[in-house]
């Protein structure tokens, strides 16, 4: 029997500054108020009954969100009531879905959340421990899209059960107010993993997204044929119906990531080691972008009754992007092997730097959705900085994809029975290879030839449950200190109602 559950969240989020502090917004699912305001969340939705061969469940998740901001320059209350500041009041469609699954395929087909990993004390009501979720691309950071997608759960493909496949097919369409208006989204991921022993697995995958077709203010209408999917599949350039820069490179935004990963299962612990590596191109997935990626390692106790059951250590570092040259002149033997329908390559060869993470030169509003960057929140969207970004206007991409980071979490039950988790992240920021926060940069240097100066940053939050029966008062501390956010101090208050029934 499919089991029925119900929740209602009711939040306050309160911040000294005029936007909430880093991790009170960050991987929220860009549900939360952008300055201090409320959040009411709605779940409902059954779970799979695995006593069937044919399962399946639906889900729906509404949530409202009140703001409440100062008047910047230009901006009007007309209508508001208030003098100084001014309000607003969002609906959303946060998750609305059904599922079905046969065996070791399952289907979702509607807007719903993605799977992420790292969740402290058994709860996921937390969020995860991880600043990406344990997947660098799709973090949870930003709002869902419609769309399907059919997954491949891990099955054998040898008798003794040493070699596992896994993986992922879909196609999303995106709804917000961007550069390139109704632009699909691809995702495919195919893992294979190596059962190296009873208590150890090694997991290698590859997860590939790529944004194309929608409505371009300077091509127009970019068209979607069985051609151009085939393809956008494939990672090919575009053909004769395509803009110049698909015709020369891969057709539209292809990014993705390589993840190599080890799980180690003790008596009654586990403990996971993984490298997440981006790639934006063809140099990344070559991994010539090494060493770039988020660096992962995670302990965890079977026991999620104790005052400390899980602890997570991150090290981000995204500074060589393959290079800090993209290309350079030809030589006449280059010129004479390249496309001679091809004035470009003929003039300039290809060496793959500047893979300028989560940006695109065509599809200007890059990894972002909804203002938020989809992909790890450590690279803000642009405006984050000067102040001026809001999920309510189109955002141009990310202005922040070079950095260093170190991020740290703990979470348990405090009394063995209140979850919690703490968050503290360090990170060093230079902006992009052509536009950083501090001038001189590396871009068209010899690496290591310029000492590039970063904007320090420390965001830390501590947040947690109080349990009671049915329903669970729900809190958090956050602050930001240092020279890439505003320095600001918040604080969440909030009750939760959660009704379960088979």
């Amino acid at each position: 029997m499919n089991e029925f559950a119900l929740s209602l969240l009711l939040l306050g989020a309160l911040s000294s500054g005029n936007q909430l502090p880093f991790w009170m917004s960050a991987n929220q699912f860009g549900l939360m108020p952008e300055p201090s305001g409320a959040l009411a969340l709605f779940q409902a939705g059954t779970q799979y009954d695995a006593s069937r061969d044919f399962q399946w469940k639906w889900g729906v998740s509404l949530a409202g969100n009140y703001e409440r901001f100062p008047v910047k320059p230009g901006m009007t209350t007309t209508g508001s009531g208030m003098t100084g500041s001014t309000a607003d009041f969002n609906l959303m469609v946060d998750e609305l879905y059904a599922s079905a699954k046969w065996k070791m395929i399952r289907l979702d087909a509607g807007m719903k959340r993605f799977d992420l990993d790292f969740y402290g004390a058994g709860t996921p009501t937390l969020g995860s421990m991880s600043t990406t979720g344990g997947h660098i691309c799709w973090s949870g950071n930003a709002r869902t899209m419609p769309g399907y997608l059919i997954t491949v759960e891990p099955f054998p493909i040898s008798k003794r059960k040493i070699v596992w496949l896994h993986g992922a097919f879909g196609d999303f369409k995106t709804i917000d107010n961007r550069y390139v208006k109704g632009a699909l989204v691809h995702r495919t991921n195919a893992f294979i993993m190596f059962r190296m022993s009873p208590r150890l697995d090694f997991h290698f995958g590859l997860d590939h997204i790529a944004t194309w077709a929608g409505t371009s203010p300077v091509y127009g209408e970019m068209p979607v044929t069985f051609d151009n999917y085939y393809r956008m599949l494939l990672g090919k350039h575009a053909g004769e119906d395509g803009t110049a820069s698909d015709r020369r490179n891969t057709i539209g935004d292809q990014l993705g990531s390589l993840v190599f990963r080890f799980d180690w299962r003790g008596d009654d612990w586990k403990v996971a080691l993984q490298h997440d590596a981006p790639y934006a191109d063809r140099s990344g997935m070559r991994s010539q972008n090494i060493p770039d990626g988020v660096n992962t390692i995670w302990f965890g106790f079977d026991n999620k009754d104790r005052w400390v059951t899980d602890v997570v250590y991150e090290y981000h570092y995204s500074m060589w992007q393959s290079g800090t040259r993209h290309d350079r002149p030809a030589t006449p033997e280059e010129s004479a092997r390249a496309n001679p329908n091809d004035p470009w390559k003929q003039a300039r060869h290809v060496q793959g730097g500047g893979d300028n993470y989560f940006n695109n030169g065509e599809y200007k509003s890059g990894w972002t959705y909804y203002g938020w960057t989809i992909g790890n929140p450590l690279f803000v969207p642009k405006g984050t900085h000067a102040g001026t970004w809001t999920g309510r206007e189109t955002v141009l991409g990310v202005e922040n994809n070079r950095l260093k980071a170190h991020h740290i979490s703990v979470a348990g039950k405090l009394f063995r029975k209140m979850p919690y988790k703490l968050m503290l992240t360090y990170s060093q920021n230079y902006g992009t290879y052509t536009q950083p926060y501090i001038a001189p940069s590396q871009w068209g240097k010899p690496w290591g030839s310029v000492e590039e100066t970063p904007l320090h940053q420390v965001s830390g939050a501590f947040m947690g449950e109080i349990p009671l029966k049915h329903f669970a008062v729900t809190y958090g501390i956050y602050a930001d200190r240092g020279q890439l956010l505003p320095d600001v101090f918040g604080a969440t208050l909030g009750l939760r109602y959660s009704f379960q029934m088979k």
